[in-house]
């Protein structure tokens, strides 16, 4: 091989081609082994939170037909009638509520709502506001 501090300007030969090409390669392939081990890496991490989030899942559910195993006949029984009534009385007092609510307040509320919808971001936004304001004012009185 030659001295290449003295043939800076020579056209390398074949085999010096040959030695770059090599080189390169090597690199070429540590880089994508490297490469691939990230990748690697990020898609076990996504299958064991997939994994954790069906377990836990799994465990939420068996908690919960445990605990209604469990919770006698009766209880359920009144926790349901008692859900029915609230259901009902809830409903009868949204029909009173709408009767007696004027017109013009009815539609106000209603468009209210609509926009409460449409800028959900920015009311939940202002509601952390607030409520950062009032912690606050509470912890200055304190």
């Amino acid at each position: 091989m030659t001295d290449k501090s003295q043939d800076k300007d020579a056209i390398p030969t074949a085999e010096e081609l040959r030695e770059q090409v090599e080189g390169t390669r090597e690199e070429l392939g540590e880089t994508v082994e490297a490469l691939a081990a990230k990748a690697g890496i990020k898609a076990q991490a996504q299958q064991k939170a997939t994994k954790v989030k069906s377990q836990m899942q799994d465990k939420a559910s068996h908690a919960l037909h445990a605990v209604q195993d469990k919770t006698p006949e009766p209880v359920r029984d009144k926790a349901a009638h008692a859900k029915q009534q609230l259901t009902e009385t809830a409903h009868m007092l949204g029909e009173k509520i709408h009767d007696s609510t004027p017109e013009p307040v009815r539609d106000k509320a209603g468009q209210a709502a609509q926009l409460a919808r449409g800028n959900r971001k920015l009311l939940i936004a202002g509601a952390a506001a607030l409520a950062v304001v009032i912690l606050a004012c509470r912890r200055r009185r304190s």
